[in-house]
């Protein structure tokens, strides 16, 4: 197993669900010791494999899966908003007048903000808890956030930054503390 770090990766209640295959692919990223991130934390590098909404459910869902054996899946609900924004993102479209991620995306540009990862970090009464790793003109910043916002910004960069998530998420069902950070 090789380490690769972020910066170098491509990349209600729901639990990990069973493994998806992916034959033919060549050497994928293998799981991620993310710095400045929870001490002793391996996060493995996912990528979003789609969002739908399947009826009658009221709320979409996103489903990511890892990049690498064993390509667990991990599907969770977001919101109607935040998964139309998601799935615009993930199709590389742009609205006819900027939606709030574009937005703020521009914005982040214009800063010299840079999203280096989106990490999926721990889960509290089925709520997923989520940080943004930004590189910013004074140095690394971590900022938490909802899981869809950001994956969304990770989706609407000029390059996609990698979404990483605790292993521990794919492995614990309930609730998965946010390890300690350094």
């Amino acid at each position: 197993m090789t380490d690769v770090r972020p910066e170098e990766a491509h990349s209600g209640p729901a639990e990990a669900v069973g493994a998806a295959s992916d034959a033919g692919a060549a050497d994928p990223p293998e799981p991620v010791e993310a710095s400045g991130a929870a001490v002793g934390v391996t996060f493995r590098v996912m990528d979003v494999e789609d969002v739908s909404l399947q009826l009658p459910a009221p709320h979409p869902s996103v489903t990511l899966v890892e990049t690498a054996p064993p390509m667990r899946a991990l599907v969770f609900p977001v919101g109607l908003a935040e998964g139309t924004a998601m799935a615009q993102a993930l199709r590389r479209l742009d609205s006819r007048r900027p939606m709030t991620h574009e937005l703020f995306m521009q914005v982040l540009q214009r800063a010299r903000i840079e999203v280096v990862a989106v990490r999926l970090v721990g889960r509290e009464e089925g709520n997923y808890l989520a940080e943004l790793d930004l590189m910013t003109p004074g140095g690394r910043e971590r900022v938490d956030c909802r899981p869809s916002d950001g994956i969304v910004l990770a989706l609407r960069m000029p390059v996609p930054a990698p979404v990483l998530v605790d292993e521990r998420l794919l492995q614990e069902p309930g609730d998965v503390p946010p390890a300690a950070t350094e």
